[in-house]
Order: structure tokens, then C-alpha cells, then sequence
């Protein structure tokens, strides 16, 4: 009975990581600029692909499979934020502007205020 419930379990984190997913690529589809389709991508790239690890590693059970899982979960939790955030410098760099909203300075998202000379 408990290997049941843990395969229906890890089965429900996989779906629901699954949609996650496609939340992302809707998202990357209807957002208006880089930035907000970088934005969404990354935030559900990241969780849904975490809670599909931790599906498989409830269906795999405790073995040298859930050991490798978790370190691919490590892995894939600290690159994701870190290469989206070097794409999103890399844009502001090649000069690429984001589509502000009423009232919002342009000044505060350029990148070139005090705070981000090295």
C-alpha cells in the first residue's frame, strides 16, 4: 500500500510540474518584452522542472536514482536563476529597452544609475 501512494504521489508532482511548464511557454508566448517573457520562463522553468524531479524521486524510491535526482535538483535550482539573470544583463547591454508601465523612470531600469557601476 505505501509504494501505491507514493507512485500516485510522485505521478501528481510530475503532472503538476508539467503544468507548470506549460504556464512558462504560454507565458513566453504572450508576454510583451524579453524581460517579462525571461521572467516567466524562469520562474516556472525552475519550479515545474523541480517539482517533476521530486516525482521521480518519490516513484524511484530510496535508491542511488534519488541521490542523483537530488543533485540534479541542486544543479538545475542554481544555474536556472544565475544564466537567466546573466541573458537579462546581456540584453540590457545589447541596448535592448523594456516596455514600462504609467509613471515607471527609465532611469531606474537602465542599468547605467550608481548602484550597478562595478
Amino acid at each position: 500500500m505505501p509504494a501505491l501512494v507514493t507512485h500516485w504521489l510522485g505521478g501528481g508532482l510530475v503532472l503538476v510540474g508539467s503544468v507548470f511548464m506549460i504556464i512558462g511557454a504560454v507565458g513566453l508566448l504572450r508576454m510583451p518584452d524579453v524581460f517579462t517573457r525571461m521572467h516567466a520562463t524562469a520562474v516556472s522553468d525552475t519550479l515545474g522542472a523541480g517539482l517533476i524531479l521530486v516525482g521521480l524521486m518519490f516513484i524511484s524510491g530510496l535508491t542511488l536514482v534519488t541521490v542523483k535526482l537530488f543533485f540534479l535538483i541542486l544543479f538545475f535550482g542554481l544555474t536556472s536563476p544565475v544564466a537567466t539573470h546573466a541573458v537579462a544583463r546581456a540584453a540590457l547591454h545589447a541596448g535592448v529597452k523594456p516596455e514600462l508601465g504609467e509613471g515607471v523612470e527609465a532611469e531606474a531600469i537602465s542599468g547605467e544609475g550608481p548602484q550597478s557601476k562595478p
